[in-house]
């Protein structure tokens, strides 16, 4: 398959919609219509730094991966990475690339930006994603915590 990632567009709500859906399905985060909006919100106002990126299938040009991104600052390193905060390619067309390409993309824009690192996280039992991941990135040693507020 042969994909083409660009920058979501205000035209691709309803495709992105879905596949950010699937995503929250996934992680067993259902989607409410408020959360949706708010995030699809962020990606096109210049207030929030996240953006959006879309994997388009070249031939029938449907939207089969969608990725978020955002810079952060990194003050031990002296630079700035670019964070990959959600990940998510339609079932159906999993194993076919369009992971790959979608964070060569980001990688891609982390370089042209100056950028030092591209970070992510996912689950422990995400082993498919994880297959790919072990493939393109260095598992690090850190573990992360969340503390909820409100």
């Amino acid at each position: 398959m042969s994909v083409t990632v660009r920058p979501v567009e205000q035209g691709d709500f309803f495709a992105w919609y879905g596949l950010f859906a699937s995503y929250a399905d996934f992680y067993q985060q259902p989607l409410t219509d408020d959360r949706a909006m708010r995030a699809w919100a962020w990606l096109n106002s210049d207030e929030y730094s996240v953006r959006g990126l879309v994997a388009v299938d070249d031939e029938s040009g449907d939207i089969v991966g969608i990725a978020h991104v955002r810079p952060f600052e990194r003050p031990l390193s002296g630079g700035i990475g670019l964070y990959l905060d959600d990940l998510y390619v339609r079932e159906d067309e999993r194993g076919k690339g369009v992971g790959k390409a979608l964070i060569h993309a980001v990688t891609q824009q982390a370089s042209e930006r100056g950028y030092n690192v591209v970070r992510w996280v996912t689950a422990e039992d995400n082993e498919t994603a994880r297959k790919l991941y072990d493939e393109l990135a260095e598992k690090t040693q850190w573990v992360t915590y969340d503390i909820s507020v409100g």
